[in-house]
């Protein structure tokens, strides 16, 4: 509700500035004398050196109150290279204003952006999974046709059946669904097969599971694992991953290097719907209509290499 009530606000101060904009653009006078001009640039360049200095000073200290002051640093660049530009055009300084703002405002500016936004995500790459791939990747017969491509590689749709004792059609169709969304490819001469790089990828995480669960009593403090299933809508697992996600990224930034104290540390976080009751696993049937709802989110465990 206060979500709503504050986006309502929002709105209504948008609507309310346009006839604002314009009364101003029919009354304002195109010059006017003010007697504290030296004390509002001087105020403002203040604000400015104040905030630049706040976000190297929670920077370095891998702060989270960072991420807000250094796109008010962005904003009060943006509106110091607007006033220079506007109040300067068709004066002397114009030339001067316009280059400064080009050449270090504003690009400044947009690289501050760019940096609270790492300072939030870091570089951890995520791959997003929308409702269609969890529902395709519950389904067990595509399962079932991923198992015989990844056992027999590139091959045709009737061997695959054959290999799962599934008719050809339906294979056929669970096939034309993942490729379209890239969970499988079909070559140029017709033959299916698991994309090379996933295909890799899945594999190289298998066995680092494997090797996990085999060294798992060697890790001491390095090691910890939990497991969790929780009901949650598509829009709270979403709102998980951006947590998660913000979370690895604040404590991959708390050692950038290596040091005599810290060990490399492999973090995995799955979270996926729970597998479909044996009701549902029958030949056509897609597990897993209503994913979200069935949604569990399962953290790995955290595994010293």
């Amino acid at each position: 509700m206060r979500r709503r009530i504050l986006l309502l606000s929002i709105a209504v101060a948008a609507v309310l500035l346009v006839p604002w904009c314009l009364y101003l653009a029919q009354t304002l006078p195109d010059r006017f004398v003010t007697g504290q001009w030296r004390v509002a640039w001087v105020g403002f360049d203040a604000a400015l050196v104040a905030s630049f200095a706040g976000g190297v000073w929670l920077g370095r200290r891998r702060r989270r109150a960072a991420v807000p002051l250094l796109a008010a640093s962005a904003a009060l660049l943006f509106c110091d290279a607007w006033f220079d530009v506007s109040l300067d055009w068709g004066s002397a300084d114009e030339a001067a204003s316009v280059l400064l703002a080009m050449l270090v405002e504003v690009p400044f500016g947009i690289l501050l952006l760019m940096w609270s936004r790492r300072l939030i995500s870091g570089d951890v790459r995520t791959e997003r999974l929308m409702r269609r791939h969890l529902r395709l990747r519950g389904d067990p017969w595509f399962q079932r046709a991923v198992q015989a491509l990844d056992r027999l590689g590139p091959t045709d749709v009737r061997t695959a059946a054959e290999e799962i004792g599934a008719d050809e059609a339906l294979v056929a169709a669970r096939l034309r669904k993942g490729a379209r969304l890239g969970l499988v490819q079909r070559r140029r001469d017709g033959r299916w097969a698991l994309p090379g790089r996933l295909e890799a990828r899945l594999r190289s995480e298998q066995e680092l599971l494997a090797w996990a669960d085999t060294h798992r009593a060697e890790f001491g403090a390095w090691g910890y694992g939990q497991r969790v299933v929780a009901h949650l809508s598509a829009d709270e697992v979403a709102r998980f991953a951006v947590e998660y996600r913000e979370l690895v990224s604040r404590y991959r930034l708390l050692h950038p290097d290596p040091e005599a104290d810290t060990r490399e540390v492999g973090i995995r976080c799955y979270a996926f719907p729970m597998p479909p009751t044996p009701a549902d696993d029958e030949p056509g049937a897609v597990a897993g209509s209503d994913p979200a709802a069935a949604a569990g989110a399962h953290p790995n465990t955290a595994h010293g290499q």
